[in-house]
């Protein structure tokens, strides 16, 4: 992946609106460094959340190129500028990988081996429309990093 962006999501997406909002900002983020995406398996749930967090954990982290940004209930809440931010920080020192957990979340493990570790709102979001936050604040942190006019 020669991309500068990686996007980890586990298991597959489902919803055909997401999908092609989630398109449409893969083709903006192409002239800003773009973007690839790779979806993970799930863990089975057998009645133990912990185990289907650490089974997805694995597999998450060992497709992690670059720094890793966990996307997680428990992580900072950051307005535009200071994603932004986060973002050019770590740009800086080679790819980064956005990683969006299962159903259970991310384990503790994962969110103790990453970069940052980010939540996109303060409200509960569906994973389908997390995945589409997390793409459209990234185009905007991109747009806003090199002066293009989106944010405002």
């Amino acid at each position: 992946m020669g991309d500068r962006f990686h996007v980890l999501v586990v298991g597959r997406p489902k919803s055909k609106w997401a999908q092609q909002a989630v398109d449409d900002y893969t083709k903006r983020l192409r002239r800003l460094g773009g973007v690839a995406e790779r979806v993970v398996r799930t863990e089975r749930f057998t009645g133990d959340v912990e185990a289907v967090r650490r089974g997805e954990g694995e597999r998450l982290r060992a497709a992690v190129r670059g720094s890793l940004v966990c996307l997680d209930e428990r992580g900072d809440d950051l307005d535009t500028e200071a994603f932004a931010a986060a973002v050019d920080g770590l740009r800086q020192r080679g790819p980064v990988t956005f990683a969006l957990g299962g159903a259970y979340g991310h384990d503790p493990q994962t969110r103790k081996e990453a970069a940052r570790t980010v939540r996109l709102s303060s409200l509960v979001l569906n994973h389908e429309l997390a995945r589409v936050v997390l793409y459209e604040q990234l185009y905007r942190s991109l747009t806003l990093l090199e002066g293009f006019p989106y944010h405002h």
